[in-house]
């Protein structure tokens, strides 16, 4: 029997010592477990998740100083701990460590040399954060290289193969267009290779399924490449999730099924079927006889986790008997840490540029009263900096306030900073550093000195003017080898620029070059080469004798030297990443914080998500949720990690129902259901403001929710301004307009679902496959409600979990403002912007005159049959047209009446509009 006739198998895990614990025996059912996740409603930020259950402490063990406890010295602030619950079907868990995957050893069968076909049934939850993704593969870097299946960041699968084993000749073709990943993130996809199409070449071709039964889908077109083929035979193993001793990202996630054929649709000769074996196998016999072992913490499990968070303290209780002892506890999502006393993230520039290992490297960012710059280098002495006025630039977007050479300091404007030896086998250097000077001066004046105790040039000399710059070095003598006038001009004052003088030796000749950076904009600069040996970088240093007078005001900072003469560390950093999109962001700032994973949920990998602005200093979850106010999208917890979840905005759009329940199905829809019509979400004049820009700002001036006043039809006046890191100023008035048509949505809300799974445990499948954002429907509400089906969106839920109950009440809110247009859909169409009846009907008229009010008029089912038929709205009927005569207003319908139930006679002037309209997404 199972649940409810039996109780409710939930288990609850703490992670101690690196392995998952059961203690459910210890869980009271006195007091069930309660998860809480999600929000209110879509105009609020995500809050923590929270779990609270009881555990019995009459032994101590759950006291965390107590040293008879089994678990002491483990259990302690922000214990991870999971509660799960039994799904639909087992699975291979992979939690994309290096060591964790599925193998099966080199057989003969697998030796395939001609025509392949690979296909793999996996649910992937690290889409995005890796260049490329392991999915599965016979690849061993010993010159076994035969195949490997990827799925890039950007839904592009691709497949590498090797005609000998070797690198060398390896060959690779991507699908022509990205996967349409489902919103649960499942997805079966499928190469095949043709090794000879009979057309002198080979051939790859894509395809996906919703799971491994199908029906495939081709994706995009073929890619065919001239010259036949052959795969190498042979000796690796054969591995799912992870390949050997390559640099790509191993599989996070689920994988339910797996095929490798002979020939395309060919003879299978592996096949692990995970969905039929036993949770907790460690190996298995597959249908076509291979032998499958799981590697590291790889599992077969059937376990649905309904939270994943932090126990943050464990409060021993008892009564006055001492004989009841209890630990109420309350876990959190890693939202609450990353929430709870973090110092803002660095400057870009300052986070970016240590990573890269440079030689030395001094920010600049020092408080208003120091006297050097420290160096985050270890063993790299603080740069002397005197004459300056420290954080007194705050322009710079990737930094914090930088330091100004000042004309009233009472001491000379100098600069020295130590630099320490190159590793062995160095071949040039580079100097990198950022300065602002809006004063230009006709003399070039020295504003860089780069200092040398070896080779021909001991000193560089970088000068600048209104009108051009100049290079300058001097030898062991002080005998001027170079003497360089570039022409630069005006650009290079008045914004930041970024420098980079690097130098290197070319046999007998160091070759050096120069390059100017607008901060946000072009590139330019020079080179040249002269006789000589080149020595190291000793020091950075201001001219001899200090800065010049005429430099007073000019801003400098991020000085960095390098043993090599490129590096990327200032590259994106450098502008604070402006322009990168709000998914990118997301997934940058998870890949830079060991602490934080970021999973993303994407429903096209095409659309892109909205560009942020710059990046400032700020504590890490308000930059993740600066993102998503950015894009609109939704920043939750996964429920199955201690990680995050972003689920794009474009992903809310068009929703096939993951949960669909009927009012009148016994169980489905318990009480209370009730519709709310007020003015909380109303919002009719909304103004966007970009950081540090201008603003955008759309009114809706008719229709029942506009600024009209109530006796004109309309509410009045309900204003909100919002701020939004984006990119550029022409983001504002869209961003401002999809709140407007949000705000607007003149329909009821229902703020609360309610769903008693243990009445109805059917439902539970669709249940746990249901995600924040995720859309539902009820079918046949009451007939004191409207007749159409009441379509939502789920964002957020209370859940009570008991061993005879399991209640759910799911916080929702209107589905049908996220009905937004596609292109060649069907299904999608714009209504007019006005429309009403032109003369009375009866309730059994099957004709129409229909005026057009404003805007275009519509199309008439002689120029545009294909359009036909659709479904209207007048007066609450719902009408199907089946034909329209006339090609000026009024117009004349033809319809099959009340399909939804509802009959009755309309006046004239009655409205008419489309019963599902679409708007235009942002």
């Amino acid at each position: 029997m199972a649940f409810p006739d039996t109780p409710l198998e939930v288990l609850v895990e703490l992670l101690l010592g690196g392995t998952w614990t059961d203690i459910t025996e210890f869980a009271y059912t006195r007091g069930p477990i309660t998860i809480t996740a999600g929000r209110s409603d879509e105009a609020q930020r995500i809050e923590p998740s929270r779990c609270s259950l009881t555990l019995n402490n009459r032994d101590g063990r759950f006291s965390s100083r107590n040293p008879m406890s089994p678990y002491y010295g483990q259990l302690g602030r922000n214990t991870p701990i999971r509660v799960s619950i039994p799904g639909e079907e087992p699975y291979l868990l992979l939690d994309g460590e290096e060591a964790t995957y599925a193998s099966t050893p080199d057989v003969a069968a697998l030796d395939i040399t001609g025509d392949i076909d690979i296909r793999i049934d996996a649910t992937v939850t690290n889409w995005g954060t890796s260049i490329a993704l392991e999915l599965a593969s016979r690849y061993a870097t010993s010159n076994q290289r035969s195949w490997i299946l990827e799925a890039r960041f950007d839904g592009i699968l691709s497949f590498f193969w090797s005609p000998d084993g070797t690198l060398a000749s390896r060959l690779n073709a991507r699908s022509t267009v990205p996967v349409q990943l489902p919103t649960s993130g499942r997805l079966a996809m499928r190469v095949t290779l043709d090794v000879n199409n009979g057309a002198s070449g080979n051939t790859v071709t894509f395809y996906t399924a919703d799971t491994m039964a199908g029906p495939w889908t081709q994706l995009g077109d073929p890619v065919v490449t001239a010259g036949t083929t052959a795969i190498h035979g042979g000796t690796a193993p054969l591995h799912i999730g992870n390949s050997l001793n390559i640099l790509d990202s191993p599989l996070t996630g689920r994988v339910h099924a797996f095929e490798l054929r002979n020939g395309i649709a060919g003879s299978v000769v592996a096949n692990p079927d995970f969905a039929a074996q036993a949770p907790g196998v460690a190996s298995f016999v597959d249908g076509a006889g291979r032998t499958w072992t799981l590697e590291g913490d790889a599992e077969i499990t059937d376990r649905e986790p309904r939270f994943t968070g932090e126990v943050s303290s464990w409060p021993p209780r008892w009564d006055v008997s001492g004989q009841d002892v209890w630990v109420p506890i309350e876990a959190a999502s890693v939202m609450r840490r990353l929430g709870q006393g973090n110092k803002a993230l660095g400057s870009t520039l300052r986070r970016a540029v240590p990573s890269f290992g440079p030689l030395a490297y001094w920010p600049m960012e020092e408080g208003v009263a120091a006297v050097q710059a420290y160096s985050p280098i270890p063993g790299v002495a603080p740069l002397r900096l005197e004459g300056v006025t420290w954080a007194q630039a705050d322009s710079l977007p990737a930094s914090n306030p930088l330091p100004v050479l000042a004309s009233n300091t009472g001491v000379a404007r100098t600069m020295y900073g130590a630099v320490p030896a190159p590793p062995p086998g160095w071949t040039g250097w580079q100097v990198r550093w950022v300065y602002r000077n809006d004063d230009p001066d006709p003399t070039l004046w020295t504003f860089m000195r780069i200092l040398s105790n070896s080779g021909t040039v001991r000193q560089w000399f970088i000068q600048t003017s209104d009108s051009s710059s100049r290079v300058r070095a001097y030898d062991v003598d002080d005998v001027l080898v170079v003497d360089v006038v570039i022409g630069t001009g005006l650009d290079l004052y008045n914004q930041w620029v970024a420098v980079d003088f690097h130098a290197s030796q070319n046999g007998g000749n160091i070759d050096w070059r120069i390059d100017w950076l607008d901060v946000g904009g072009s590139a330019g600069g020079f080179g040249s080469s002269f006789a000589g040996t080149l020595g190291r970088v000793t020091a950075v240093a201001g001219p001899e004798g200090g800065f010049a007078a005429e430099l007073d005001g000019m801003a400098i900072g991020h000085i960095s030297v390098w043993p090599t003469t490129a590096t990327a560390a200032y590259d994106g950093a450098l502008d604070a990443w402006a322009g990168e999109s709000a998914a990118e962001r997301l997934e940058r700032l998870a890949s830079e914080e060991e602490r934080l994973i970021v999973s993303q949920i994407r429903g096209d990998f095409a659309i892109t998500s909205e560009a942020m602005g710059p990046q400032r200093p700020a504590e890490l979850l308000e930059l993740l949720r600066e993102c998503a106010d950015a894009d609109g999208g939704i920043l939750y917890e996964d429920r199955e990690r201690l990680a995050l979840v972003y689920r794009h905005r474009a992903s809310l759009y068009n929703q096939t129902p993951v949960l669909s329940l009927d009012y009148l199905a016994e169980g489905e829809v318990p009480p209370p259901l009730e519709p709310v019509e007020d003015d909380q979400r109303v919002r009719n004049d909304v103004t966007v403001t970009r950081t540090g820009g201008s603003s955008g700002r759309v009114v809706i001036e008719e229709g029942p929710l506009s600024t009209l006043a109530p006796e004109d039809g309309g509410v009045g006046i309900y204003d909100e301004s919002v701020t939004v890191n984006v990119h550029t100023d022409g983001q504002t008035e869209p961003i401002a307009g999809w709140r407007a048509h949000l705000g607007t949505w003149d329909e009821a809300r229902y703020p609360s679902i309610r769903l008693m799974l243990h009445a109805a445990p059917h439902l539970i499948p669709a249940w746990l496959r249901f995600r924040i954002g995720d859309k539902g429907t009820i079918a046949n509400p009451p007939p004191w409600l409207p007749p159409q089906a009441i379509e939502f969106l789920g964002q957020g839920y209370t859940e009570v979990l008991d061993q005879k109950t399991w209640d759910v009440v799911l916080n929702a809110t209107p589905a049908r403002p996220w009905n937004v247009l596609e292109l060649d859909s069907d299904d999608s169409r714009a209504d007019t912007t006005g429309s009403e009846l032109a003369a009375p009907i009866d309730a059994d008229d099957t004709t129409l005159s229909v005026s057009t009010t404003s805007g275009r008029r519509w199309a008439d089912s002689a120029t545009y049959p294909s359009e036909f038929p659709f479904t209207i709205t007048v007066g609450g009927e719902e009408m199907t047209v089946t034909a329209i005569t006339g090609t000026s207003s009024p117009q004349t319908f033809t319809v099959t009446r009340s399909v939804n139930g509802i009959v009755k006679s309309h006046a004239i002037g009655t409205p008419v509009a489309l019963a599902d309209p679409v708007t235009v997404a942002l």
